[in-house]
């Protein structure tokens, strides 16, 4: 996993939250925040994800191993 599926990830869950919490106080502008924030965050996941298969792709072509994620 790399920085831009992360932050994408984040993003995505910060939008969330501001989205519930406009409809739930009746705040068109925080919701279409939290719609923005997804899309955006949406975007960045794509992106990292992307770029991992790029090097994985590259990896392998390479015959390069990847290490073991490790918790």
């Amino acid at each position: 996993m790399n920085e831009h599926q992360v932050k994408g990830r984040v993003e995505q869950a910060k939008g969330k939250v501001k989205e519930v919490a406009g409809r739930a106080v009746g705040n068109d502008r925080l919701r279409a925040e939290g719609e923005i924030d997804q899309v955006a965050g949406k975007t960045e996941k794509t992106y990292g994800d992307t770029k991992e298969r790029v090097k994985d792709a590259l990896d392998d072509a390479r015959g390069v191993d990847r290490p073991i994620d490790r918790p």
